[in-house]
């Protein structure tokens, strides 16, 4: 939303665990390219910590990957999120006092 991006959830598992995020666009890549050299580098990784730290926010805790990035030659972005468990909700003070 922040990024202007459109999204689509897809390629749910069974348990209902595990999905895929496809961006169609990406405007943090717009001017960018990756030499031979750095071939190995995923350029926008922050969008998976971002994900993964929105959802712990809300006491999910989540693996984030990439599964397919435009600048080394698929043609989507997709990240793979993957819930690792779900985080019991722990309050500082007692609601009896």
């Amino acid at each position: 939303m922040f990024l202007g991006v459109t999204a689509s959830v897809t390629n749910w598992d069974a348990d209902g665990t595990c999905c895929s995020i496809v961006l169609e666009d990406n405007p943090l890549v717009d001017f960018v390219e990756l030499p031979d050299t750095c071939q190995g580098l995923y350029y926008c990784n922050i969008l998976s910590g971002v994900i993964r730290g929105a959802l712990e926010m809300v006491s999910m805790k989540t693996e984030v990957t990439w599964i397919r990035d435009m600048l080394r030659g698929d043609d989507a972005y997709e990240l793979q999120v993957k819930l690792v468990k779900q985080i019991p909700e722990e309050y500082p003070y007692k609601d009896d006092e």
